[in-house]
């Protein structure tokens, strides 16, 4: 995350990103409805979303996918290389449903994405979560990409990574679960533990592992092979 949220100020800091300004102006009412969240800039292109992210560090970006002068599968990559650690959270956000440019996000680096038409507060949530470290935010939606990850690597079988074989056999097994869709609660009920302790374990693989949030969790597990065919 960015530096705002991580501040302890409580202000999520908001870059918009999308050629039409139309699009930037509807969100950017939207979300300084919210009295947490600040819209600290706008972009209309992928290259110019690299550059202001590079100055302002914004908290979270909500990423357009299609753009002239640079699209935003490509900044978000960019952005992420760059800002490494301190990097903003990437929301897409797209009128394209799980479509080729949505995923490519996703594998760079994006911790979700939403539709355009989605309600208000599904937009002011997603950003919530997003800042919080959460990832990508609607279960129904998240199923739906593992089960499209899972499509992609079942040919493929890939053998497990260097960085997968660092994991304990219990943290090992709580991201597989976790890559199957299943929430906290249903990871604790299917091992017998408590949920603390499958956050707590959650918690010390991603670190390992060099992500930041669920999705990107996910996209790592089925990347290294962690989850069988």
């Amino acid at each position: 995350m960015g530096s705002g949220a991580a501040g302890g100020t409580g202000t999520i800091r908001v870059m918009l990103v999308d050629d039409q300004a139309v699009v930037r102006a509807g969100f950017r009412v939207l979300l300084e409805q919210a009295d947490d969240i600040e819209v600290v800039a706008e972009a209309s292109s992928g290259s110019a979303a690299v550059t202001t992210a590079r100055q302002l560090r914004p908290d979270v970006i909500c990423m357009d996918v299609r753009m002239p002068g640079g699209d935003g599968l490509t900044a978000t990559r960019q952005i992420l290389a760059e800002v490494g650690e301190r990097a903003p959270a990437v929301l897409v956000v797209t009128t394209f449903d799980l479509d080729e440019y949505v995923f490519g996000a996703l594998e760079s680096g994006a911790s979700g994405f939403i539709l355009k038409d989605c309600e208000p507060e599904e937009l002011v949530d997603a950003i919530r979560r997003l800042a919080s470290g959460y990832g990508l935010v609607d279960q129904t939606v998240t199923r739906r990409v593992i089960a499209e990850f899972a499509r992609r690597r079942a040919a493929a079988a890939p053998t497990e990574s260097a960085a997968a074989q660092q994991l304990t056999p219990r943290e090992a097994e709580i991201v597989r679960l976790l890559a199957k869709g299943l929430s906290n609660n249903e990871i604790a009920d299917e091992l017998f533990i408590e949920t603390s302790t499958v956050k707590s374990h959650l918690g010390r693989a991603m670190a390992k592992i060099g992500v930041r949030d669920r999705l990107q969790t996910v996209v790592w597990a089925y990347q290294n092979g962690l989850v069988p065919r």
